[in-house]
C-alpha cells in the first residue's frame, strides 16, 4: 500500500483545484486529488492503511533528515518566499518488501523548490508540517487520491497540469514497489517557426494539430476539364486562358462582436483577430487564386494588414466601404501578372429620399483584360467583367434585396456591354443571403421574375413568416422611375442612346408655330382688344395645316414600365449545383446559429439548355468562358463535427468558394 499526504491551506475551495500541482511517478502515472465536497479540515489525505506506525516512522526520519535542507532550500528560490518554507508535502510511501525504501524516500532540495513553485498557495501554514495533527476524512470510503495514465498527446506529456475535462480518474493499481515520487518537470517551450514570413504583424500561435485545415475539412477539387458539356465537347479543346476565382466572407471584427451571441460555441482564441488574419492568409496562399473577392473586410483590417499582405503576395487590390457609418465593405484583387485594369466602378446602393433603398450595401465591378502568353503568338482574349457584392441580410425585406440587385446588374450591364450590343464573359459573385432556388436565385438564373404580390419575406427563402398576419407584398412598380433603371435591369441611357440630329429650337422653327392650327382657333374667354385679340391670323400659302404631327413620339415617355416583372438579359448560371449526391445532403456555405445553408455563390455566363432538365443547375451550353472546376463544399453534418463555424481551421462563419475557368483564345 502506498499514502500520499498535501498540504492545503484552510480556506481551501474546490475551483482552486486547478492551481494545485499534479504528480508523476516513475512509470508515467498522474496523481489528481479527489474534488469530492465530503473533504473537511486542514488537510486532504489517502486513509490509514493497516500499517499506521511505519507511515509514522517514515514521517519521523523525513523531519530528522531533510528538514534543514527544506529551510535552506526556500530561502535561496526567488520564486519560494518565507510563507511556502513553512508548506510541504509529506509524502508516505509504504513498502516492507525493499530495506532501501526510506533512502530513495528522500526530497531533493531541487524538487522541494519546484513543488513550493507550482503550489503557489495563497497563505502560509504557520506551523511545519510535522507540528500539524494528521486528521482523517470523516464519510469518505475509499482513497481520496486516483491515478490517471499520462496522456500520449505530446501536448500533455510531463505537464503538470492538464486541462478541465481531460483528466478521466481510475482506481489506481500501480506496481507496489513504487517507492518515490517526484513533481512532473514544467514542459520546455519549443522554438516556433513562424507561420507567415510577414514581419510586424502580431499574431497567436495555431492550434497543436500539425494535419493542416484543407484535410481536416475534407474539401476535395472537382474536375470538370475533362468532361463534355451539354454539346459534348470538351471543356480542354482548344487554347485557353485558364485562371481561378475564389469568393469569401471573411467576417469582420466589428460585426462578429455586434453579434456575439452567435459564436457562444467559439473558443474565444479562435475568435481573436490575430489568430483569424493568420489562418486566412495561410488559406489564400493555399490556394493562389488569380482573381480573390472578398466580403466583409473591415476598413481598418484592409489598409493595415489585409492590403499590404496581399500586394506582398503579387495582388492588385480595389475596396469599396459601406456608406454611412458602417465599418466593412467588399474587395476584389487580381494578379497584374494576369489580367490588366481597363476600369473599375464602385457601387452604392443607397439612393437619398428612396425608403427602398436606403440601406448602405455596396458592390464593386471590374472590367479585366487578361493577358496572353507571350508563346501563343498573335491571339487575343475578350475582357473579363468580375462582380463582387455583399446584398441586405434582412430576411423581410426582398423588395430591398431586389432592388439592389437590380443596380447591380444594370452596373454590369453598363461595364460589359460591346460595342456591338452584346456581353463580355461575366463573372458575378458574393454573399446574396438568399438560399437556392428562393425568387431572387432564379431571378438571376433564369433572368425573369414575375413579383407583383409576393411576400416580401419569400424573395431570399431565408425564413418563413407566413405565420405571421401581416407580410409585407410586392407591388408594381417595384422601385420609381427617377431611378434610371428599366424593368429590364439596364440603364436609361443604354436603352435609349440619344439621338445623333436633335432638333435646333431656333428663331425660324419657333416662327412656325405663329401660324400652325391651334394657333388659327381663338380661345375660348379670349378678352377682345382692339389690335391685339380682334383679327384672325391668316395662314401664309405653303404652310402645312400641323407641323407637329411628325414629333408626336417625343411625348411619349422615355421608357415603359412592364407591370410586376423584371428581367435581365446576361444569362448567368451558378457554379455550384447545391447538393451533395454521394452524401445526399445539400451544400452549405454557412451555419448561423448551427442551421446550415447556401447564401454565397459564384455566377458566371454560360447559357442554360432549352430542352434540358432545369432542375439540373449544371446542365447549361458553354459559351467563351468554360467552367474547369471547383471546390466542393461540405454538408451541415461534416461542419457539426468540427464544431460549426468558425472552428481552429475555417477562421469565418462562411466558406471561401474556388472556381476554375477557361476562356477562349481566338487569332485576331
Amino acid at each position: 500500500s502506498c499514502c500520499l499526504c498535501l498540504c492545503l491551506p484552510k480556506c481551501w475551495e474546490p475551483p482552486r483545484l486547478a492551481s494545485y500541482a499534479f504528480f508523476t511517478c516513475r512509470k508515467n502515472v498522474l496523481l489528481a486529488n479527489s474534488s469530492s465536497p465530503q473533504v473537511e479540515g486542514d488537510f486532504a489525505m489517502a486513509p490509514r492503511g493497516p500499517d499506521q506506525e511505519e507511515c509514522e516512522g517514515l514521517l519521523q526520519q523525513w523531519r530528522e533528515e531533510g528538514s534543514s535542507q527544506v529551510l535552506s532550500t526556500a530561502s535561496e528560490g526567488p520564486l519560494i518566499d518565507k510563507g511556502l518554507a513553512q508548506s510541504s508535502l509529506a509524502l508516505l510511501m509504504d513498502n516492507p518488501g525493499e530495506e532501501n525504501a526510506a533512502s530513495e524516500d528522500r526530497w531533493s532540495s531541487r524538487q522541494l523548490s519546484d513543488l513550493r513553485a507550482a503550489e503557489n498557495l495563497d497563505e502560509p501554514f504557520p506551523e511545519m508540517l510535522g507540528e500539524e495533527p494528521l486528521l482523517e476524512v470523516e464519510g469518505v470510503e475509499g482513497p481520496m487520491w486516483a491515478a490517471i495514465p499520462m496522456q500520449s498527446d505530446p501536448q500533455y506529456a510531463d505537464c503538470a497540469a492538464l486541462p478541465v475535462g481531460a483528466l478521466a480518474t481510475e482506481q489506481w493499481e500501480e506496481d507496489p514497489a513504487v517507492l518515490a515520487w517526484s513533481i512532473a518537470p514544467e514542459p520546455v517551450p519549443q522554438e516556433e517557426a513562424p507561420i507567415w514570413p510577414f514581419e510586424g504583424l502580431g499574431q497567436l500561435q495555431p492550434p497543436a494539430v500539425e494535419i493542416p485545415y484543407h484535410e481536416i475539412l475534407w474539401r476535395e477539387w472537382e474536375d470538370f476539364s475533362t468532361q463534355p458539356d451539354a454539346q459534348g465537347l470538351k471543356a480542354g479543346d482548344g487554347p485557353q486562358f485558364q485562371f481561378t476565382l475564389m469568393s469569401y466572407n471573411i467576417l469582420a471584427q466589428d460585426l462578429m462582436q455586434q453579434s456575439s451571441e452567435l459564436y457562444l460555441h467559439c473558443h474565444p482564441d479562435i475568435l481573436n483577430w490575430n489568430y483569424r488574419f493568420m489562418n486566412l492568409m495561410q488559406e489564400f496562399q493555399h490556394w493562389d487564386p488569380d482573381i480573390l473577392c472578398l466580403q466583409e473586410v473591415q476598413e481598418d483590417h484592409y489598409w493595415e494588414q489585409l492590403e499590404p499582405s496581399l500586394r506582398m503576395m503579387g495582388f492588385t487590390c480595389f475596396y469599396k466601404r459601406r456608406t454611412g457609418c458602417k465599418t466593412d465593405g467588399c474587395a476584389v484583387c487580381y494578379k497584374p501578372t494576369r489580367f490588366r485594369l481597363l476600369c473599375a466602378s464602385p457601387v452604392e446602393y443607397f439612393r437619398p429620399g428612396l425608403e427602398l433603398l436606403n440601406r448602405d450595401n455596396v458592390g464593386l465591378v471590374l472590367l479585366l483584360q487578361p493577358l496572353v502568353p507571350e508563346g501563343l503568338g498573335q491571339v487575343s482574349v475578350a475582357p473579363l467583367c468580375v462582380a463582387n457584392t455583399h446584398i441586405l441580410y434582412n430576411p423581410r425585406r426582398g423588395d430591398v434585396k431586389l432592388a439592389q440587385m437590380a443596380i447591380l446588374l444594370a452596373e454590369v450591364d453598363k461595364v460589359a456591354r460591346l460595342s456591338d450590343g452584346s456581353h463580355c464573359p461575366i463573372i458575378l459573385c458574393g454573399d446574396l443571403n438568399s438560399v437556392p432556388d428562393s425568387p431572387l436565385y432564379n431571378f438571376i438564373r433564369d433572368g425573369e421574375l414575375q413579383y407583383h404580390g409576393m411576400p416580401a419575406w419569400k424573395v431570399s427563402g431565408q425564413e418563413d413568416f407566413s405565420h405571421q398576419l401581416y407580410q409585407r407584398k410586392l407591388q408594381a412598380p417595384l422601385w420609381p422611375s427617377s431611378l434610371g433603371i428599366t424593368d429590364c435591369c439596364q440603364y436609361v441611357t443604354s436603352c435609349h442612346p440619344k439621338r445623333s440630329e436633335r432638333r435646333k429650337y431656333g428663331r425660324d422653327f419657333l416662327l412656325r408655330f405663329r401660324f400652325c392650327s391651334i394657333a388659327c382657333q381663338r380661345p375660348v374667354g379670349l378678352v377682345l382688344m382692339e389690335g391685339v385679340t380682334d383679327t384672325k391670323p391668316e395662314r401664309p400659302a405653303g404652310w402645312a395645316e400641323s407641323v407637329l404631327e411628325e414629333d408626336t413620339s417625343e411625348l411619349e415617355p422615355a421608357f415603359s414600365r412592364t407591370v410586376g416583372t423584371i428581367q435581365h438579359c446576361l444569362h448567368l448560371t451558378s457554379v455550384y449545383t447545391h447538393f451533395l449526391p454521394q452524401r445526399g445532403r445539400p451544400e452549405v456555405t454557412t451555419m448561423p446559429l448551427g442551421l446550415g445553408m447556401t447564401v454565397d455563390y459564384i455566377f458566371f455566363s454560360a447559357e442554360s439548355c432549352e430542352n434540358g432538365n432545369r432542375t439540373d443547375h449544371r446542365l447549361y451550353r458553354d459559351g467563351t468562358l468554360k467552367l474547369l472546376g471547383r471546390l466542393s463544399l461540405l454538408s451541415e453534418e461534416i461542419l457539426w463535427a468540427a464544431n460549426g463555424l468558425p472552428n481552429p481551421f475555417c477562421s469565418s462563419d462562411h466558406l471561401c468558394l474556388l472556381a476554375s475557368f477557361g476562356m477562349e483564345v481566338t487569332a485576331p
